[in-house]
């Protein structure tokens, strides 16, 4: 890949992902697979006017030694030295870049059940930390190849041809096109478009039917309101969480889902595929989930805490979205969610509150944005899902047909 075009994807990153701030703190998250990658986004974050980047790199393998080998207490333990960190994140509010490269299929054999346990552990620990940095900070997810990865989306290729087209579908679905900031600027105008007309409608409940079984309605929160594109921290800075995106999310009532939805596209949770699953809602928790792999894993990700069994979000992507038109599946959420409808268990967005900017988090939560340490997409749109919208006052809007925009 022409080292021009990787620059011109960084600094897409640096300033319209994250868009760096003078005398911001960085700090990039990141695997072992691209660190010449890494070495121009650093760069592209200084020109951006950063003071400092922090590069912290991970590596699947030794996740796998450490849950091995280190007891339960042991790795949920958050040490003084992790607090005050912590605790410095909370005061400097440094901007955020996730790059993800993980084999999807990294973590298999791991004990799960040993590190559910430690993070639950962890999770009363650090919450308050995160909770206190929630909206305040800019961030942004993008992805880089890595050669796992690339074999599992291509396998028929040799490994250097698997990378190369992966970068090319990464960098396409991407809109890293000779002026990926127009690109861009465009393509917020019209998720914006669509977000605005749906804010119009005062919807009340989303029903989502297909001729794959699911028949499911869910709650909308009244003060609630739909977002895509771009977002806005409470610091007044306007950046690109995640990059690629086609989506149009809001966050539902909490306790508000009544039926049954199956997943079209495997998810990938903690190093491992779920694939061919339902998910059966009362009272807006999920009380039976079946699957035809990792079953127990996906049991495992609803018991998380109180919060894992609800929704925390619900968008919607055309499947002539430019990742669906790809015709790829992914094997990772960042594009697989960006290329069908999705809901997600766990964590709500308190930014979805009208005027959250004036609430606390706690304030937020109490108007049903669900709480919750788990945040996890699954994807459920396709060729014959149909959604409408029900208004508040009692008419039916169609939103989907067929899985495209119905307007």
């Amino acid at each position: 890949m022409k080292i021009s075009i990787l620059r011109n994807y960084a600094r897409l990153i640096a300033r319209v992902g994250a868009n760096i701030q003078k005398g911001q703190d960085v700090i990039i998250a990141c695997d072992l697979d691209q660190p010449k990658f890494v070495e121009l986004l650093a760069d592209e974050c200084y020109k951006a006017g950063a003071r400092k980047v922090k590069v912290e790199f991970d590596y699947q393998p030794l996740e796998k030694l450490h849950v091995r080998h280190q007891a339960v207490t042991t790795m949920a333990k958050v040490e003084e030295w992790e607090k005050a960190r912590l605790q410095h994140y909370t005061d400097t509010l440094p901007c955020r870049i996730y790059l993800v490269s993980r084999d999807p299929d990294g973590l298999k054999g791991i004990n799960q059940k040993k590190l559910a346990r430690a993070e639950q552990k962890r999770w009363p620990v650090v919450k308050p930390y995160w909770d206190t940095m929630e909206n305040k900070y800019q961030w942004c997810i993008a992805a880089v190849p890595g050669a796992a990865w690339a074999r599992k989306v291509f396998p028929g290729l040799p490994k250097k041809k698997a990378m190369e087209k992966l970068w090319e579908m990464i960098l396409f679905t991407s809109r890293v096109t000779d002026d990926p900031v127009a690109a861009w600027e465009a393509h917020n105008r019209d998720l914006s478009s669509r977000c605005d007309y749906l804010n119009s409608l005062g919807i009340a409940e989303l029903r989502y039917r297909g001729d794959n079984g699911t028949d499911l309605t869910v709650g909308m929160i009244p003060e609630g309101q739909f977002k895509g594109g771009g977002d806005t921290s409470l610091k007044g800075i306007y950046f690109n969480p995640n990059i690629p995106t086609e989506e149009c999310f809001t966050s539902p009532m909490r306790g508000k889902a009544e039926g049954i939805v199956y997943a079209t596209k495997p998810l990938s949770y903690q190093g491992q595929l779920i694939e061919n699953f339902s998910v059966r809602f009362e009272n807006g928790k999920a009380v039976e989930v079946k699957a035809e792999k990792n079953q127990a894993l996906l049991e495992q990700m609803i018991a998380m805490d109180e919060g894992a069994a609800y929704l925390g979000e619900c968008a919607l992507v055309p499947v002539n979205s430019p990742i669906s038109e790809s015709g790829l599946l992914f094997y990772e959420t960042l594009f697989d969610e960006n290329a069908a409808c999705h809901l997600a268990l766990g964590m709500g967005f308190a930014d979805t509150i009208k005027g959250y900017e004036n609430k606390t988090l706690d304030e937020c939560r109490s108007m049903g944005i669900n709480d919750s340490m788990n945040h996890e997409d699954f994807m459920i749109g396709y060729e014959g899902l149909d959604i409408d919208a029900i208004t508040r006052d009692g008419r039916t809007v169609p939103i989907f047909r067929r899985g495209r925009w119905a307007f």
